[in-house]
């Protein structure tokens, strides 16, 4: 570990400027496609999630190297800005519901589509309820163009989605006599707490039987009360990071998987069910000042209780763990900054200005949208950097 970010901090010392970054190491992240491709049934999906990898080139990466062509999408911006950029063969699926003025305003501001991608039969939308359904279905009337419909059903998360076959009936049979505006195009099932829930409360074999078993009954009752929506090209999205290595056996009834965050693997996901992950993702920052100790204000006379190291870094205050070196913290009584945080040094930790040290994020989304563009390493050394996907 001390060459890995030795070598990392002499490389950013010496790149173009010395401000907060966002790392992602490329070989890393082969291994953690490799893993994941290992653990895939072959006739299920791979749908890279957006959220967890807001930028075109790692996204494009991910989607070369796992041989998909299918994204999951949760911001209105996000998708307008890689809908000017996929080609006719992506399929995106959206990840929430959207208000249906957010999906007005997509068709209204259509962004130039450059590789052909069309925004009516390669977007699924998600709809949670019948309202929604019948709020999508008016849009599509308003447009004069069909619309794909995915429909969210509840498989024990709770979040909201069609939570029994009663009210599930009455959603398909919209869809169903609307079928010149709309089109049904499959299910999405989220079933993180799967592996969340604590066993006193639940098993993780029970919860996943119980998330299974509805998902097929939701499965089966189209297939038998609307044969007419039923086809072969049905999405039926379901899993996530945590839940990745749950659906490796053709018993489970989807055939669709989103991932994203077990590519680069931040701190959240550090879970028994990722252990074959490593991180790939890091923060760096320099360090701008250093102090043989530690002389808080208003306690100056206190100083010589306050014999650790230490030093203020450019940021702070990040979703994110101090990683490297080893042994730094930030001290709690100088504060959290967003502008210079006061860290504390091990003695035996020799660290300079204008060194850099590294954290770990604990989660990607949002996380990775704070630093205006993404580094990727490769053999130790910084390579073109990504851009960030547009945020509004």
């Amino acid at each position: 570990m001390d060459v890995y970010f030795k070598t990392l901090n002499n490389e950013l010392k010496n790149y173009q400027r010395a401000i907060p970054c966002l790392l992602v190491d490329l070989d890393i992240l082969d291994e953690n496609i490799a893993e994941v491709l290992s653990n895939f049934r072959k006739d299920s999906s791979l749908r890279v999630v957006v959220k967890s990898l807001p930028a075109v080139q790692l996204i494009e990466y991910i989607l070369q190297k796992t041989n998909s062509n299918k994204l999951m999408v949760f911001h209105q911006p996000f998708l307008s800005d890689l809908t000017s950029q996929l080609d006719n063969k992506a399929d995106v699926l959206l990840g929430k519901p959207m208000p249906i003025k957010t999906a007005e305003y997509f068709y209204n501001n259509l962004p130039q589509q450059r590789n052909g991608f069309n925004p009516y039969t390669q977007i699924q939308w998600l709809v949670d309820t019948e309202k929604r359904i019948e709020e999508y279905i008016s849009l599509a009337k308003q447009l004069n163009q069909k619309l794909r419909l995915n429909i969210e059903i509840d498989v024990g998360l709770h979040r909201g989605g069609f939570s029994s076959l009663k009210s599930l009936t009455k959603g398909l049979s919209l869809i169903e006599n609307n079928q010149k505006f709309v089109e049904f195009s499959g299910f999405m099932g989220y079933d993180p707490h799967v592996v969340k829930l604590p066993t006193i409360i639940r098993s993780q074999k029970k919860a996943l039987q119980l998330a299974n078993h509805f998902y097929q009954q939701c499965k089966t009752l189209v297939k038998n009360d609307f044969p007419g929506l039923w086809n072969d090209n049905l999405t039926f999205n379901g899993a996530g990071s945590p839940t990745l290595n749950l659906h490796k056996t053709s018993s489970s009834p989807i055939n669709d998987i989103a991932i994203g965050s077990c590519f680069v693997k931040p701190t959240t996901f550090d879970i028994p069910s990722l252990r074959n992950y490593k991180p790939a993702t890091f923060i760096a920052t320099p360090v701008l000042k250093t102090f043989s100790n530690t002389i808080l204000p208003g306690l100056e006379k206190l100083k010589q209780f306050f014999t650790k190291k230490s030093a203020f870094i450019y940021g702070g205050f990040w979703k994110a763990d101090y990683y490297y070196p080893k042994g730094i913290k930030q001290n709690n009584l100088f504060g959290d900054s967003t502008n210079q945080t006061m860290i504390n040094i091990p003695k035996n930790i020799s660290l300079q200005v204008d060194d850099f040290i590294f954290l770990r994020p604990h989660q990607s989304e949002f996380v990775f949208l704070q630093f205006g563009e993404i580094l990727p390493i490769r053999n130790g050394k910084i390579q073109q950097p990504y851009t960030l996907l547009q945020q509004y």
